[in-house]
């Protein structure tokens, strides 16, 4: 699937309420989906699929709950790089693409990547951060902060 350019068309009022309504249940029929837009069920699936192939729309996920999966534990990790090269950063970044690392941000700021990871462990995490900050050479230093309560989690994006 070709990804074009996601601002070269505008989003209007029906790929707009269409995404308000994906984003909160992507299972749910597209009849319904298309009753509650106004529109046929086959606009609805044109639409989405114009969506998709214009990258607005990038996957289509179960969102589970890691307490459920036996990784009740959510860390949120701050790291300094030792060097910002383009080919230092963009190795860093592949370096964090691991299963365990839910997000990894390149930020502004005192600090150059914040990562939320979840873990089965405070012994998980131990090994898990040995290998991906303390022998990263490029890792000057990094701070480690433990959720205690999963307050508001989502990848909702409000589209009005």
């Amino acid at each position: 699937m070709a990804i074009h350019d996601v601002a070269a068309e505008p989003l209007d009022k029906f790929d707009r309420a269409i995404l308000d309504l994906v984003q909160r249940d992507n299972t749910v029929p597209l009849r319904l989906v298309a009753e509650q837009v106004n529109l046929s069920t086959a606009a609805v699936q044109r639409r989405i699929k114009r969506m998709e192939e214009r990258g607005v729309i990038t996957a289509n996920v179960a969102v589970v709950d890691p307490t459920a999966v036996g990784r009740p534990i959510t860390i949120i990790v701050e790291v300094m790089a030792e060097r910002t090269s383009l080919d230092a950063l963009e190795a860093m970044k592949a370096h964090f693409a691991v299963p365990e690392v839910q997000q990894c941000y390149y930020v502004t700021g005192e600090v150059d990547f914040v990562l939320v990871l979840t873990v089965a462990s405070m012994q998980e995490y131990q090994a898990l951060a040995r290998r991906l900050f303390a022998e990263n050479a490029n890792v000057t230093w990094f701070k480690t902060i433990v959720a205690l309560d999963r307050v508001k989690v989502g990848l909702q994006v409000p589209s009005l």
